[in-house]
């Protein structure tokens, strides 16, 4: 695991993930988080790395002591109405704003950037590539992001139980695909999707 990065060009940049862009359901879920030098966060790291019990242990962490953070999301009949990578960069946009902290910039995981002009000031930022794993408020990010779907696709999963989304958290796996084929799609789907298309 590589080590992070305690990005020092401004106290208060926002690091900025997102969770879900693959799966064929369920919303996908962004974050932003501006750490507090004051209380730094150990263990972080991206959230794929982490075990589940890790990252929740984390996310209660991150949101206990950093200055700010906030989550947001782009739902399934957005994703399909503008696309996933357009609805990514609107989650990510939502987190942004939500902060409670107006950030001196950002650094968001990835090789993109969201829109970051807000009112009449665009706010400077950077893409870096495998960010999640290197800087420690992309990390924190990343891991509010995925606690979050998760928790979102247990709550689904108790909606429709049929598709079993508490498993594969909708992720395309081969026992999603099989209900999915069983039952057909249902509102949480993406429908833009190319294996919920064929299962209509």
């Amino acid at each position: 695991m590589q080590q992070v990065r305690h990005f020092q060009w401004e106290r208060l940049t926002a690091g900025v993930d997102e969770a879900g862009r693959g799966p064929l359901a369920g919303p996908v879920v962004a974050a932003a988080v501006i750490l507090n030098p004051a209380l730094p966060v150990t263990g972080l790291a991206d959230s794929k790395k982490l075990t589940a019990l890790r990252r929740e242990r984390l996310a209660f962490e991150i949101k206990r002591d950093a200055l700010a953070w906030s989550v947001a999301w782009a739902d399934p009949a957005e994703i399909d109405a503008i696309n996933i990578l357009v609805a990514t960069m609107l989650a990510m946009r939502r987190a942004i704003l939500g902060l409670c902290i107006n950030p001196v910039a950002v650094q968001v995981d990835g090789n993109r950037l969201p829109n970051l002009r807000f009112e009449r000031a665009t706010i400077p930022g950077e893409a870096v590539i495998g960010g999640d794993d290197r800087i420690a408020s992309i990390s924190a990010a990343s891991i509010i992001a995925k606690t979050t779907r998760d928790q979102m696709m247990l709550e689904l999963d108790a909606i429709y139980p049929c598709y079993e989304f508490a498993r594969h958290k909708g992720y395309g796996t081969e026992i999603h695909r099989a209900k999915l084929h069983e039952f057909g799609p249902c509102r949480e789907h993406r429908q833009s999707f190319a294996p919920v298309r064929a299962a209509s």
